[in-house]
């Protein structure tokens, strides 16, 4: 009740969710374009893990460093049967250069009006400036977060990443 009640004084102030999403929680779905302007689709992963990051900014420093450290990794993460998926509110062009640039062998999202960024809570409205929040979210092959990180560190997060994997696999068995 208490959950119904602060969402709805958060849009009835306009700020959409206004809570934060918890382990356990059922993983918002939703549809957006990759840098290779196929839909992406969250609910088209059930059946496999995925690691849905939220970053600020295609090429800025912190990004783009967290971006390579998912793709120095791929391997290791494809190894526990995941899925790496990027998001910010860059556009669907900018996230082809920057995954051309650093090639980054994962899809980037395009988030362009930040609906998706807030319906994670991993929203910065600035007014006319919106940038994703650097948060993170494993979600199981249910739809469930099964791990939530706020304010990820770029150069260590992928290494918390593999190991939270790990023991969430092995929970699991």
């Amino acid at each position: 009740m208490e959950r119904l009640l602060t969402l709805m004084f958060g849009f009835l102030l306009g700020l959409g969710q206004a809570y934060a999403l918890n382990e356990g929680d059922v993983a918002p779905d939703f549809s957006l374009l990759d840098q290779h302007q196929a839909v992406q689709t969250l609910s088209d992963y059930r059946g496999q893990w995925v690691v849905l990051y939220f970053y600020p900014k295609n090429d800025t420093p912190g990004c783009t460093t967290e971006a390579c450290s998912f793709r120095d990794n791929i391997n290791g993460i494809i190894a526990k049967q995941a899925t790496v998926l990027g998001v910010s509110v860059d556009s669907v062009e900018s996230h082809q250069n920057f995954a051309k640039t650093h090639r980054l062998p994962f899809s980037l999202l395009s988030d362009s009006d930040g609906k998706v960024a807030a319906s994670y809570n991993s929203i910065l409205n600035l007014g006319v400036i919106k940038f994703a929040r650097r948060n993170s979210f494993i979600i199981d092959q249910k739809g469930v977060i099964a791990k939530a990180y706020k304010g990820v560190n770029p150069q260590t997060h992928v290494a918390e990443v593999l190991r939270d994997l790990a023991a969430l696999q092995s929970a699991e068995n």
